[in-house]
């Protein structure tokens, strides 16, 4: 019988091929949407300062330079979480690191919602970002150990576009949400949403089967879990393995150790130089743009939905970009994508006089640098082997959070010696064109992947 040549007694069984062989299951269907949620709640709760910031102003009669700090504490709490989890994550499972994650962030803007001045603000939004740092690096580590060699690329980028649609989907929401109920009611609603997904995280998502097997963990429950996805294939199986398994006991390392090993150790710095700099760009729009947009005449509620089609952009691209990963060289796809961003932030800046085009060149700055910032943890999930997964994915979205804090708070240095709109997303070209040459050159000196 066919499941007897795939499971004869103390016989190890290659649990990724399983899955590289076997259609896309229902199951693994589960895991995809409770995953994507996990980064949707985790993009609205990132982007709320953003659309919050204008009302919060107005409210607390406080001038716009003295927001820099609250729009970027939420940025250094990432950076905490995600150096943290992911070396966590790698020792004790990707599953209840994302579990308390997801309740840190969701206690953590809830309590938000009732603060009454900056200095508590700040601090909340600071303990807030620790949650949202853990939580979006292990959810697309776990997804993508889930995923067919075949096409992982374009699930995981589909996935991790749930992101930019909450940023998207919070900017949309608080054109009419913080006008109507005001600006508590944002944090209100992006609290309660990860508590709620956090029980369905608990009862629902399994532990990665790729790090129970590496770190020997009981074989029953890799074949529970495996029989969910092709259960003729593990029928009566007792043994399974994965390529990593096969690594030479002295390239064996610690997680650092393989991070900064001969094979790997340009691929980090050169992924978290990319990183860097595509965070630079998209944060220092995502927490200015409404702000700048005020600026310039617009609405309360016009300046929120540009900033919403911004981030609805990356949505728009994630289906191509992952797509033509699997197919071509990733690094160089990225890499046009981050070039392209950076032509077209320098155009929005040059279209003040022209509301519809100004939203149309908004829009396709979205598509390019979301597009590629979606498509790195792909990129990074598929260049590093389970040993230090989460911790190369966790590492490069923590260093890279330096960037996120940078391009917040030069927004606000920036804004306070009088810079125009204009020159302002001109300065954007500089970050964009280095983080294209920087996965380039990766593409030359580091285009591996780990199975």
């Amino acid at each position: 019988m066919a499941s007897q040549e795939y499971a004869t007694p103390k016989t190890s069984i290659d649990a990724q091929a399983v899955i590289n062989e076997s259609p896309f299951s229902g199951y693994q269907w589960l895991i995809a949407i409770v995953c994507f949620l996990i980064v949707f709640v985790d993009g609205i709760d990132t982007a709320a300062m953003g659309f919050i910031a204008p009302a919060l102003a107005q409210d607390w009669g406080i001038d716009r330079s003295q927001l820099g700090p609250v729009m970027s504490a939420a940025l250094g709490g990432m950076i905490i979480g995600a150096l943290v989890s992911g070396p966590t994550a790698d020792r004790f499972g990707r599953k209840v690191v994302l579990s308390v994650s997801m309740l840190i962030f969701g206690g953590f803007t809830l309590a938000s919602a009732y603060a009454n001045d900056l200095t508590t603000l700040t601090t909340l939004r600071f303990l807030t970002g620790i949650g949202l740092g853990a939580a979006m690096p292990n959810a697309t580590t776990l997804f993508a150990e889930y995923c067919p060699k075949r096409s992982r690329s374009l699930f995981v980028t589909c996935m991790f576009c749930g992101y930019n649609l909450g940023m998207a989907i919070g900017g949309f929401i608080s054109s009419w949400l913080i006008p109507t109920f005001g600006w508590h009611a944002l944090f209100l609603m992006g609290g309660w949403s990860p508590l709620i997904l956090m029980i369905l995280v608990i009862f629902f998502l399994p532990e990665s089967y790729r790090f129970l097997i590496v770190k020997g963990q009981d074989n029953d429950k890799v074949q529970k879990i495996l029989s969910r996805i092709a259960p003729n294939r593990v029928q009566g199986a007792t043994e399974f393995h994965v390529p990593e398994e096969e690594i030479a006991g002295a390239e064996k390392k610690n997680v650092f150790g393989m991070l900064f090993s001969k094979q790997y150790a340009k691929g980090t710095l050169l992924l978290w130089l990319t990183y860097f700099m595509g965070l630079v760009v998209i944060y220092l729009l995502t927490s200015w743009l409404p702000t700048l947009m005020r600026e310039t005449g617009a609405t309360m509620e016009r300046a929120a939905f540009i900033g919403g089609l911004f981030q609805f952009g990356g949505v728009l691209s994630a289906l191509f970009i992952g797509w033509a990963m699997d197919r071509f060289n990733p690094n160089r796809i990225i890499s046009g994508f981050y070039l392209v961003a950076g032509i077209f932030a320098f155009t929005v800046g040059q279209s003040l006089g022209n509301p519809t085009l100004l939203a149309i060149l908004v829009l396709c700055a979205g598509i390019a640098i979301n597009g590629a910032q979606s498509a790195m943890p792909a990129l990074s999930a598929r260049f590093y082997p389970t040993q230090c997964r989460a911790t190369g994915v966790a590492w490069m979205s923590g260093i890279g959070r330096f960037g996120a804090v940078f391009g917040a708070w030069i927004g606000a240095v920036l804004l306070g010696n009088d810079w125009s709109f204009t020159a302002i997303l001109s300065l954007l070209l500089i970050p964009a064109t280095a983080a294209a040459v920087a996965i380039f050159v990766k593409s030359l000196v580091a285009h591996t992947d780990a199975t």
